[in-house]
């Protein structure tokens, strides 16, 4: 007999590829890290998060001006993000579709092999891939140069530091 409020009665699990199995009902909207029972802490992101967990408002809002979707998400936004991720990294991240479960909150959830700080470094190397693909079509030579000018000395780390910093998130804040 399925369990109430259990749609097919079995429990949404995800599973990371260090073999644990982590119970989706376990992680709220405010979680950003599971401290796993394997020993590490994986990276853990929510459909209801916003892109600028990871970026600038403005950049988040280029991207979402610029970037066109073939899906049912409106604009791009954080589930592209992580699709991003999940084509780069596609053994490294857990991924379920919750959106019946009513209890959870959310409809999509992301558990990673990497812990927060990482997985924010991720999306920002990717995005700045993204970012010097769509240039590299550009018809204007100047700005090309100007890009890869100002890409040479940009610095993902402490790009995220600072970032990190200015939003004021501290350890206790993904847990």
């Amino acid at each position: 007999m399925a369990e109430p409020r259990v749609p097919g009665g079995q429990e949404a699990v995800l599973a990371p590829s260090c073999g644990e199995e982590v119970r989706v009902i376990e992680l709220d909207m405010g979680m950003r890290e599971y401290p796993c029972s394997c020993g590490n802490d994986h990276a853990v992101v929510t459909d209801v998060h916003p892109p600028s967990r990871f970026l600038p408002e403005f950049l988040v809002e280029v991207l979402e001006e610029t970037v066109e979707t073939e899906d049912e998400f409106d604009s791009f936004g954080t589930p592209h993000l992580m699709g991003v991720v999940m084509e780069e990294f596609p053994e490294a991240v857990a991924v379920e579709d919750v959106s019946e479960d009513g209890e959870v909150g959310f409809a999509l959830v992301w558990m990673t092999d990497f812990d927060s700080r990482r997985l924010h470094e991720i999306v920002v190397e990717l995005v700045v891939e993204l970012m010097e693909h769509a240039v590299s079509h550009a018809d204007d030579d100047d700005a090309v140069a100007a890009f890869e000018e100002e890409m040479l000395s940009f610095d993902v780390e402490e790009f995220v530091d600072q970032y990190r910093q200015d939003r004021n998130f501290e350890p206790e804040d993904f847990i």
